[in-house]
């Protein structure tokens, strides 16, 4: 697995704790941060990781009405939790990240999809970054 996949799966696992503890993400990082120094056998968080979580945390609240808007038939609360915490994260490195060809973003959260969601959550994720995509200029904000 290539180096920003991975950083992009730990970004995830970041998103997806912080949600099921009702924390933010900030606080998970620095914990996964902590955790890397003091036990050699986690591995240490990469840079790009705390770019893509923290890029995510500046605009927690503008993704999730975007989501939210967007999503049809679909409210945050009602969706799985995975789904949306990978949309979550697509949805920041889609609208407002720079270096990163948009395709690759909706390749990726797809796989994430495939990885640890169910079997319909690649086209629901699929479907709604590609309206993202599209959107993508009137969006950021």
């Amino acid at each position: 697995m290539a180096a920003r996949s991975k950083a992009r799966k730990r970004a995830f696992q970041i998103i997806f704790e912080a949600d099921q503890r009702g924390t933010t993400p900030a606080v998970v990082l620095e914990e996964w941060i902590q955790h890397a120094l003091t036990d050699p056998r986690q591995p240490p968080v990469g840079e790009f990781t705390v770019q893509l979580i923290e890029g995510y945390a500046e605009r927690a609240t503008r993704i999730d009405e975007l989501i939210g808007t967007y999503s049809v038939g679909w409210t945050l609360d009602r969706m799985p939790a995975v789904d949306r915490c990978i949309l979550r994260l697509g949805a920041y490195e889609l609208v407002w990240g720079e270096d990163t060809p948009e395709a690759v973003v909706i390749d990726e959260a797809i796989q994430l999809a495939r990885e640890f969601s169910t079997d319909e959550s690649p086209a629901f994720i699929n479907g709604l970054l590609g309206r993202f995509q599209s959107l993508k200029p009137s969006l950021r904000r």
